[in-house]
């Protein structure tokens, strides 16, 4: 299903995950727990080990002063903790903690409870969760229209399609909190639908699955000869990259005439994946990462990176989709699909379609783990070109549609509007006839 209004760590671009096992120093001295000090309680500990982090390794563009910042809030911690200052439990801390990054005023950085945090590791890790395997968009005030289904989930065994309606849940109005609890339970619901006006019931169980949602191809159009290729997300070590390179050899091989690259909804993932899937049709780019470091640059060319000239490995059997191409985006495409559009648009590759994208597709995160089994998300990058132009905060697409819940509508009844506005830019889209690589200054 769609995630909650809760940012979730999934979706901010070049996740990493890091070990963070860091000595208590704390954002005001000396480190609770040194000699002669008493040791510090597990709200202090998890307190003072996120604002360890925020001293040394953050990179992102937020000006506040995050050493006042962090005096301020242990004084908020120590009001919270007073009761019981040496046995505090590290959960009295997470509100405080969470408001002194909504203060730091970067809406890349945030800090996750372990609930979350156990949530992301089997997003970003493509682990087994137990879910229905459906993605939901609202309508009439309740996410309530079938997107997209996963392959081989429980929803696509039931039978589910984009464009399902739901309207009951055994047998009463439907609510995405009951489908949520029923979810979370393993309970089977029977799900009242209305499929192309027509009404019928579908039971569905929730199950332990993978996580891991692949790219996939589909064609469209008149002919259909124009390739749909569907990326829902880059996750980290899933071979998203390589799949993309494999699925437009296979465009190419079955004589598509154009080809629309899917990203709506896409929340990111690995920098890494992202950028060798860029490569498949943007014969070469350059970035520079700034951080608390320096700057480094990385080059990306058919499907392999670059580092100070050494290579970091890329695909088998590089593609480079020569043909007419347009992009894909909505409100929900972030963090990794932002750049993945942007190196498009800036190359003139092609028109990106769509909404504004997120706002989240300038900087590079890593998650570590801090406290007893939370986690701190932070900015360590952000990024420019060679020329020092910076990364924008979201994309603004070539030709702007956000239609929201009317598209949804459409939706419903076998329109994709969208999907319609990407087929007819290709008529005018641009074609490469040799690398043209603007990646240069």
């Amino acid at each position: 299903m769609i995630p909650s209004t809760r940012r979730r760590a999934a979706s901010h671009l070049s996740v990493f995950l890091a070990a963070a096992t860091l000595l208590t120093t704390g954002p005001l001295g000396p480190a609770a727990g040194a000699q002669g000090a008493a040791p510090a309680s597990p709200a202090q500990a998890t307190f003072d080990q996120v604002n360890l982090l925020l001293q040394q390794e953050y990179g992102g563009l937020s000006t506040v002063d995050r050493v006042a910042l962090g005096r301020e809030y242990q004084t908020r911690l120590d009001a919270v903790c007073a009761p019981t200052p040496l046995i505090c439990p590290a959960e009295k801390a997470y509100p405080v903690i969470e408001a002194e990054l909504s203060a730091l005023g970067d809406e890349h950085s945030f800090f996750q409870t372990p609930e979350d945090f156990q949530d992301f590791v089997a997003s970003a890790t493509g682990g087994n969760r137990r879910q229905f395997g459906v993605k939901l968009a609202p309508l009439d005030g309740e996410n309530r229209v079938v997107l997209e289904v996963v392959p081989a989930s429980a929803a696509e065994e039931a039978g589910l399609t984009r464009g399902d309606v739901i309207l009951t849940l055994d047998g009463q109005p439907y609510t995405f909190a009951g489908l949520r609890e029923a979810r979370i339970a393993g309970r089977t619901v029977n799900l009242g639908l209305e499929r192309a006006g027509q009404p019928l019931t579908v039971p569905l169980t929730s199950r332990d699955s993978s996580t891991r949602d692949l790219p996939r191809l589909s064609f469209a159009g008149a002919a259909q000869n124009v390739a749909v290729l569907r990326i829902p997300t880059f996750l980290a070590g899933g071979g998203i990259a390589q799949r993309v390179h494999d699925l437009v050899g296979e465009a190419r091989g079955r004589g598509a005439q154009g080809l629309i690259v899917d990203l709506r909804g896409n929340t990111g993932g690995s920098l890494a994946e992202c950028d060798s899937s860029v490569s498949a049709f943007v014969p070469a780019f350059t970035r520079v990462a700034r951080g608390a470091d320096g700057n480094d640059s990385t080059r990306v060319s058919r499907g392999v990176r670059f580092e100070g000239g050494r290579s970091l490995g890329g695909v088998q059997s590089p593609q480079l989709w020569t043909g007419p191409l347009a992009v894909l985006v909505d409100r929900g495409s972030a963090s990794c699909s932002e750049f993945f559009a942007y190196e498009v648009q800036y190359a003139a590759r092609g028109p990106v379609i769509g909404a504004a994208t997120a706002g989240v597709g300038n900087t590079a995160t890593r998650i570590f783990p801090v406290g007893e089994d939370a986690a701190l998300q932070l900015t360590i990058l952000n990024y420019a070109k060679p020329d020092g132009t910076p990364y924008p905060v979201r994309v603004t697409p070539n030709v702007a549609h956000d239609g929201g819940e009317a598209d949804i509508r459409l939706l419903t009844r076998g329109q994709d509007t969208l999907l319609n506005l990407g087929l007819q830019a290709l008529s005018t889209a641009p074609t490469v006839t040799q690398d043209q690589d603007r990646s240069r200054p």
